[in-house]
């Protein structure tokens, strides 16, 4: 039987769950297909110099990892190998130099998005595990480190409350999440947010200042849970900055500081902004992620071992499972304005910026 050599990379942003992935992926890889696992360091970027980055993944070098967040890999999410000719000869030339047979790419719609172009373009063959803190990959209704992040703003909101309950202040708090609101609805609800805004729903300001005012009457504070993709009607995205040859360039940031400026006019209340930042993609993965991200590893080593290249794991129903890259890349999932949680939401009196 000839040994097949597989590369594994983790891309775009880290997230809580990854070293599971890698620790299921390569003990998986190897207890069942006898395979030879080279880990690859900092996502696509480890590919695309003239001496390639990698290691070798071993039974001991991915033991001790499961619980441990970030990536023992590295990741990048501004490599972007197809960003010109030169760079993809020079992506073809490592693979084949590496001698690898297929490369398992740990990422979210961005790297998923690569993986198919390079499929494409050199006819590399990729299996893909999905990965997120937003939750916004297409086919798949729940990615690792979306727990783990929706336990980590839960937590910020109920720190803030203190503190505005105190002060009698309205607290604006801004999530990560460009384009889909997953993050900011559920962690809201947990956190007993009284206005959440999503990218999916341009929100009136003259309702959230309503709100506002309502609780200053009773309350004498208010909680604000905005995604960094939501803007005001007829208002534009928060660009923070661009980055040059980024598979995504736009880099949001900061609507929590628009918001604040937008409301305090209105209020008697003093208004405050934070930002989370990255904080919501550090640390340790929860049990859930853990045991999700293992399930993704093992089913991921299985599409290898079986040949069932060009496809993503994926869950659906509760079931793991595999769907085409084809049919992720380039496309994102956003909450459904139908969405169960939106009613739910709604019917609990939270504000909706409508």
């Amino acid at each position: 039987m000839t040994t097949m050599r597989v590369g594994v990379l983790t891309g775009g942003g880290d997230c809580p769950g990854l070293n599971a992935v890698i620790r299921a992926v390569t003990k998986s890889l190897i207890q069942h297909g006898q395979c030879e696992v080279l880990g690859i360091h900092d996502g696509f970027e480890g590919l695309m110099g003239e001496a390639p980055r990698t290691r070798p993944l071993g039974w001991e070098q991915v033991s001790g990892i499961l619980h441990v967040g970030g990536t023992l890999l590295g990741t990048s999410n501004t490599a972007n190998p197809l960003q010109d000719a030169a760079t993809l000869a020079q992506v073809g030339a490592n693979v084949r130099a590496l001698g690898l047979d297929v490369v398992v790419a740990i990422g979210g719609d961005g790297s998923m998005s690569i993986a198919h172009g390079l499929g494409q373009a050199l006819g590399l063959a990729c299996v893909g595990v999905p990965k997120t803190i937003d939750n916004d990959i297409a086919l798949c209704e729940r990615s690792f480190g979306f727990d783990t992040a929706v336990a980590t703003v839960t937590d910020a909101l109920r720190r803030i409350e203190s503190t505005a309950y105190s002060h009698h202040r309205v607290m604006v708090v801004e999530t990560m999440g460009r384009h889909a609101g997953w993050l900011a609805l559920e962690a809201g609800i947990a956190g007993a947010a009284d206005v959440i805004l999503l990218p999916e729903i341009d929100y009136d300001l003259q309702a959230v200042v309503e709100r506002c005012r309502q609780r200053e009457q009773r309350q004498r504070y208010t909680i604000v849970c905005i995604g960094e993709g939501a803007k005001a009607r007829g208002g534009s995205l928060t660009v923070r900055e661009r980055v040059a040859h980024s598979p995504d360039p736009v880099r949001l940031g900061g609507v929590g500081h628009v918001l604040r400026a937008q409301l305090q006019p209105h209020l008697k209340s003093e208004v405050r902004a934070i930002v989370l930042g990255h904080v919501q993609r550090g640390g340790d993965p929860t049990p859930f992620d853990r045991v999700l991200a293992t399930r993704f590893g093992h089913y991921a080593a299985r599409l290898v071992i079986d040949g069932q290249f060009g496809r993503m794991a994926t869950l659906q129903g509760g079931q793991i499972g595999s769907v085409p890259i084809a049919e992720v890349a380039n496309t994102q999932r956003t909450v459904p304005l139908a969405h169960e949680l939106v009613a739910t939401a709604r019917d609990i009196g939270v504000c909706l910026g409508e």
